[in-house]
């Protein structure tokens, strides 16, 4: 393995530690706006916490609300347009990941004089590399995506229905407040499409990572298998801090960057989601758990001793097959299962989606990332008729 790791966030993690806001925000600036989704963190007191904290340093504050589910690039151009208004000096993500996700691409925007969806790759000839953007403080109040402790961001262009991810390293929050205790009001759906989005984000470096890397295979295990002892745990009793607990620190761990370290594993099951949310507007831990067990499926067959670790080692079958793809397809179909007892869709008609569009989302994704022979990074990479063929699968 050849690679390099480093996450300059700074962590502060526990139950409490909204508290700390205001210290932590006090380093970077005197100003702050605070980026919202659609009013939860001011109905569950989140907000009103994050004020009093920001109040005992003195920090002022403006707001930029109503970030959409799949954050859209007119908001981040609203947010660039407020910060810029108001002579805001640093940014506070307050919500789930669409919050942060918009707050990062809000604060690379305010610092960039040409169209924001320029950082997005789409096909376009020279994209823009942001190499500087405001400091941000990133607060997660749903253990999903992690983008607390990453580098990178997705945003939706409404117009041309197209989603797409900028990561860069000036995207690093600077500091990470992660306060489990915020998370208990989360609904059952939502928590339970977070920790779907949490699993996928480990298993696609997992099973799309070069071969010969048992340490990090044993920490994405690891990881997996916490999240389906205490996802479901948080799903049926929101109150469980433990619970909560134990699930917001595996959604760091799932995409930090530290068990993909010397992986390099394709998303192909994100950007094939992104696809389908970009035109349909789902939630996004929803459309993975329609697309990864049929992706699975699909990736299983040219790789079946992987996936057949991953039902013994994760999963816990100690049956015996005839061979591997068998042990792999069975190593499935139980994923699949935990899916749907803890909430979850596994089929495209259940987020009201049929086969009519199925070859544009496969167009879609291969827009935003292809390799040099017009394929979806992936193992097996996967042509457009790829994914039409495994999407249909999933209907």
């Amino acid at each position: 393995m050849n690679f390099e790791f480093q996450n300059p966030t700074h962590l502060i993690f526990g139950t409490g530690s909204i508290t700390k806001l205001g210290e932590a925000t006090k380093r970077y600036g005197k100003k702050a706006l605070i980026v919202t989704g659609g009013g939860s963190v001011k109905r569950n007191g989140t907000f009103d916490k994050a004020i009093a904290s920001l109040k005992t340093t003195g920090i002022q504050y403006v707001e930029c609300t109503g970030i959409e589910p799949n954050p859209r690039l007119s908001s981040i151009i609203r947010g660039r347009d407020i910060a810029r208004r108001e002579k805001c000096d640093v940014i506070i993500a307050l919500g789930g990941g669409s919050a942060m996700d918009a707050a990062k691409a809000i604060a690379a925007a305010v610092l960039y004089n040409g169209d924001p969806w320029d950082m997005f790759f789409h096909g376009q000839q020279n994209q823009y590399f942001p190499t500087e953007a405001m400091p941000l403080i990133a607060i997660p109040t749903l253990a999903a995506t992690g983008s607390e402790m990453n580098c990178g961001a997705v945003i939706t262009n409404e117009e041309s229905k197209i989603k797409s991810f900028v990561q860069v390293p000036c995207l690093y929050p600077k500091v990470a407040l992660v306060d489990p205790e915020l998370t208990v009001s989360v609904p059952k759906d939502q928590t339970a499409y977070g920790v779907c989005d949490i699993i996928t984000h480990i298993t696609e470096g997992y099973f799309n990572g070069v071969d010969d890397t048992p340490i990090q295979d044993r920490f994405a295990e690891g990881a997996i298998q916490t999240v389906l002892e205490y996802g479901p745990k948080a799903v049926e009793n929101g109150n469980n801090i433990e619970a909560r607990t134990q699930v917001q620190w595996a959604s760091i761990v799932a995409l930090n960057g530290w068990v993909q370290s010397g992986t390099n594993g394709g998303y192909p099951v994100h950007m094939i989601e992104h696809a389908l949310s970009a035109h349909h507007d789902v939630t996004h831990g929803a459309g993975l758990a329609v697309v990864n067990p049929a992706w699975m499926r699909f990736a299983a067959k040219n790789r079946p001793a992987k996936f057949a670790q991953f039902a013994r080692r994760v999963m816990g079958i100690t049956e015996k097959f005839a061979n591997p793809l068998d042990l792999a397809n069975a190593g499935i179909d139980k994923f699949e299962e935990f899916l749907r007892s803890i909430g979850c869709p596994t089929r495209l008609s259940e987020l009201k989606i049929g086969e009519e569009l199925l070859e544009q989302y496969a167009k879609d994704a291969l827009q935003v990332l292809k390799d040099e022979n017009g394929c979806l990074p992936a193992r097996p990479p996967m042509t457009k008729e790829d994914i039409v063929s495994m999407l249909r699968t999933a209907l």
